[in-house]
């Protein structure tokens, strides 16, 4: 007699910041986030990729809005995002993939693209590291964007830890792909400067964006530096060309200007 084995339990990752950096009901998410992308200008060219900052929606959920609506005029849909951001509760050297089959949030679970992570998991420093994932918002606050903006698609997530912008860039060309595929690297810029410094500050980090020149920008630029700089690398070698959207900081929008978030969007053809 065959033996019916048992269908293999889904992995999930749950929505870990869900009621805290974005709205945990999923009408509610989905109305703000509307609002939000309604409120955005979406002239211009679609976007290959972006640079998005993950604070709470009511700090820099506008910020984000404002590049991710540029993703309503792709002329060919996206069905795969691959996403990076910092760790922001575990440190480590390396960039942390996942091994889970769905990533979770109150408009529904997204699945992993297993071949993207499977290349991934090809290049020396990239590891499955689940743990790096588990309470990690920087790359979480995306994705109700991404799924209010693109409907369906797989996702390769990695939260950057301490590495050399070569492996990001490394990465990112592996996985870079054609029309179909959409990068994001997800970053605030300075934290908890006075109102006047941040704005000296973040402006000198963006000048640093728009001119391809990564290795000028640090930790205490922008905390996902090691992903913006391994996108420029990426960018400035394949031609592209960069451009602002938004550049604000948290004194802008809903927090007290003596300590300050920076915040930037951008849009790189």
């Amino acid at each position: 007699m065959i033996e019916s084995k048992k269908p293999e339990k889904k992995r999930i990752r749950p929505a870990a910041v869900a009621g805290m950096f974005y709205p945990g009901d999923g009408a509610t998410l989905r109305s703000m986030l509307e609002q939000m992308l309604m409120r955005a200008t979406t002239s211009g060219t679609a976007p290959k990729a972006l640079i998005v900052p993950h604070a709470g929606y009511i700090y820099s959920g506008q910020a984000a809005a404002d590049a991710y609506a540029r993703l309503q005029n792709r002329q060919t849909p996206i069905s795969k995002v691959v996403l990076l951001g910092p760790a922001h509760r575990v440190g480590f050297q390396g960039i942390a993939g996942s091994t889970a089959d769905y990533f979770v949030t109150p408009l529904g679970k997204i699945p992993l693209d297993r071949e993207l992570m499977a290349s991934a998991f090809q290049l020396e420093g990239v590891v499955p590291f689940d743990h790096a994932h588990a309470e990690e918002h920087s790359l979480e606050v995306q994705l109700p964007f991404l799924q209010s903006v693109l409907g369906d698609f797989t996702l390769a997530p990695f939260v950057v830890g301490d590495v050399p912008e070569s492996l990001t860039a490394s990465l990112l060309e592996a996985l870079w792909g054609g029309d179909e595929t959409l990068v994001v690297i997800s970053s605030d810029l300075s934290h908890y400067l006075d109102y006047a410094s941040a704005k000296q500050r973040d402006s000198d980090t963006a000048h640093n964006i728009e001119t391809f020149h990564g290795e000028r920008i640090g930790p205490q630029d922008a905390c996902g530096y090691g992903g913006i700089r391994g996108l420029l690398q990426v960018a400035a070698h394949k031609g592209m060309t960069v451009e602002r959207v938004t550049l604000c900081n948290s004194g802008d929008t809903a927090g007290d200007k003596r300590r300050v978030v920076g915040y930037a969007s951008y849009v790189l053809h």
